[in-house]
């Protein structure tokens, strides 16, 4: 893995939490990023058939994204050999993509003026610790330096993982635990089809 000390913008969230160390890398390259690629598809495949939308990125696209120094990578590690999880997570929303930047600036302009927006990508944990009070763990210590900033954290959900699996609920209740904030929803796209046979 290489990594590039930098200073630090935004929150610096995560430098212990539950059993895990975190590391907070502007990149993320060699044996690391193969690890968490394996990781990614073994979390993101089960979405291929469940949801209308591309959820998994292609191996170029997932590495692309692991060498973007806007993009932050929180690394979680429970040993020094390979880490457990990645959360991705950049206020320069004009690394993502699949989004719109105008659209956040227009929703929250006074959030836009300070670049105090944050786009969570995702949260990959190895499936041996995804019982263990991870996304809780990962989750307080996201929303503390938020609150104190007085940011905005934006994510988006695919449907089987909003209404089957119920991530935004438990997202949703997990702020609410450190903050008087609730999520709300900002936008939709349906997919629909027409069968002519």
């Amino acid at each position: 893995m290489t990594a590039q000390v930098r200073p630090q913008t935004g929150p610096d969230v995560w430098t212990a939490g539950g059993p895990w160390r975190f590391t907070r890398e502007p990149l993320v390259t060699g044996p690391a990023a193969d690890s968490l690629y394996k990781l990614y598809r073994r979390a993101f495949d089960p979405l291929r058939p469940r949801a209308a939308a591309r959820q998994v990125l292609s191996e170029r696209e997932f590495k692309e994204e692991m060498a973007d120094e806007r993009i932050d990578k929180y690394l979680a590690w429970e040993d020094e050999v390979a880490p457990v999880g990645v959360i991705t997570l950049t206020r320069e929303l004009e690394a993502i993509p699949w989004i719109s930047p105008d659209y956040y600036a227009a929703c929250y302009p006074d959030h836009w003026a300070r670049n105090a927006i944050y786009y969570l990508g995702y949260i990959l944990i190895s499936p041996a610790v995804r019982r263990t009070g991870f996304l809780e763990t990962v989750t307080r210590l996201l929303v503390k330096p938020m609150v104190a900033e007085r940011a905005v954290l934006v994510y988006d959900v695919c449907s089987y993982n909003d209404q089957v699996l119920g991530f935004s609920k438990l997202i949703a209740e997990m702020s609410k635990r450190w903050s008087n904030s609730q999520p709300r929803e900002l936008d939709y796209q349906v997919y629909y089809g027409v069968d002519f046979a």
